[in-house]
């Protein structure tokens, strides 16, 4: 499909909640700097219509532009490409794209149930034709800067609508989708393999994840992810990124704090125990050192009512050569140093603010500690983790002794 030059304006189409053909919602666009959304009359008239986020953008008649300090609705926002994504875009158009050239010139299937089209009557998939061995190889040629096939290049671009720094893409296999990522040329730590391992030990410990399965490609690792926001009939399911939740602009992340988080799911989830499950979600990334716990790597389902968070994702065990670190987001109330803290002491003085009398917080933090201390092996030979790679990780990343200062683990 030709697409104009400079576009100014784009249509968002939409998946409603359960229905498998996407119907146009709305127009979006750039006015000042700042983009502007407004809903289609066909759209308002529909008796299956929901908001694309109402907080953002309730379902009102006019032009509705962004929050207070955002240039765009982060509902929005959501369905772009992040890092990797952008980067391959930047790469086929040169310069510095806008954010209508990043929505119309990636993939249609993005995360979440919203797509973005030059028509608002006639929904053209922008889909992609690539084995997987040919789309490592554009990724590497990507990060080595050598120049990519025309075909090579479209199919990288339109299969890199996900967010995310790492090299991904979206992969259909026996008629389900999964996001396949890829180790790099440049790492120099097992990242494929250890969020491998951090899915497979979320899972032993009784957390939500997506189903996940390492493969080789040539000789290197692919990790590939259930997407869950595909039931697999067709249908797309909305997200809402913790970052929109939160009201914040990208550059604001640092910002967001746990507790936060949970205020908005506590007003809008359909669970009574969100707060636990959250609780839970802290007390693993401590233990496994997944510090990359930024408001983007947590997520909702979006109904037009409901925000119930997705399975968690993004558990990625951070090497560090020293103790001390601090997670992305606040565990306590304060986005101070020591409210951030990767500490299982955190935790347990902040279990309270999650719903948790000590007693539960301890059980939790007990039965998360050993867990991995007892499957950790088993979890890391059944995704190929070599001895070597073993003792990088454990005690670096996983377990790191600074996690455990002015705890006591009493079931040890």
């Amino acid at each position: 499909m030709t697409l104009p030059s400079n576009p100014q304006d784009a249509y968002v189409w939409v998946w409603l909640p359960g229905t498998t053909e996407p119907v146009v919602a709305g127009n979006l666009r750039t006015m000042g700097g700042q983009h502007q959304f407004i809903y289609g009359d066909s759209y308002l008239a529909r008796e299956n219509k929901i908001s694309l986020y109402t907080p953002e953008l309730p379902l009102v008649t006019g032009w509705q532009g962004p929050l207070e300090g955002l240039t765009i609705a982060s509902c929005l926002r959501d369905a772009g490409p992040d890092s990797w994504g952008q980067r391959v875009v930047r790469n086929r158009l040169g310069g510095e794209p806008s954010q209508i050239d990043y929505f119309l010139h990636s993939g249609s299937n993005r995360i979440g149930a919203l797509d973005f089209q030059t028509s608002p009557e006639t929904y053209v998939p922008r889909d992609y034709e690539a084995s997987l061995e040919e789309l490592l190889g554009a990724a590497d040629d990507l990060e080595a800067g050598v120049e990519l096939s025309a075909a090579l290049e479209e199919a990288l671009t339109l299969g890199s609508s996900l967010g995310g720094a790492r090299p991904k893409v979206t992969l259909e296999r026996a008629n389900e989708e999964w996001i396949a990522k890829f180790s790099s040329k440049n790492d120099t730590t097992p990242v494929v393999k250890s969020e491998a391992l951090a899915l497979e030990l979320a899972r032993r410990r009784g957390l939500r994840v997506p189903d996940s399965k390492l493969v080789r490609v040539g000789y290197r690792d692919v990790l590939l992810v259930r997407r869950f926001d595909r039931p697999g009939d067709a249908s797309r399911r909305m997200v809402i990124s913790g970052l929109t939740m939160l009201g914040l602009d990208e550059n604001f992340g640092r910002y967001a704090t746990y507790p936060d988080l949970l205020e908005v799911l506590r007003r809008s989830s359909s669970k009574a125990d969100v707060g636990r499950e959250l609780f839970e979600r802290i007390v693993f990334n401590v233990a496994i050192g997944n510090t990359d716990d930024h408001a983007r790597n947590h997520a909702a389902f979006w109904d037009g009512t409901h925000l119930d968070l997705t399975p968690a994702y993004d558990l990625e065990p951070k090497v560090r050569s020293g103790g001390e670190a601090t997670q992305s987001m606040a565990i306590g109330k304060t986005t101070q140093r020591e409210d951030k803290l990767s500490s299982f002491r955190l935790c347990l003085d902040s279990a309270r603010i999650y719903g948790l009398a000590e007693p539960e917080a301890r059980d939790v933090i007990d039965q998360t500690i050993q867990l991995v201390e007892d499957e950790f092996d088993d979890a890391a030979r059944s995704v190929g983790l070599t001895a070597a790679e073993r003792d990088q990780l454990w005690e670096s990343a996983i377990l790191n002794p600074f996690s455990r200062e002015g705890y006591e683990n009493r079931s040890r």
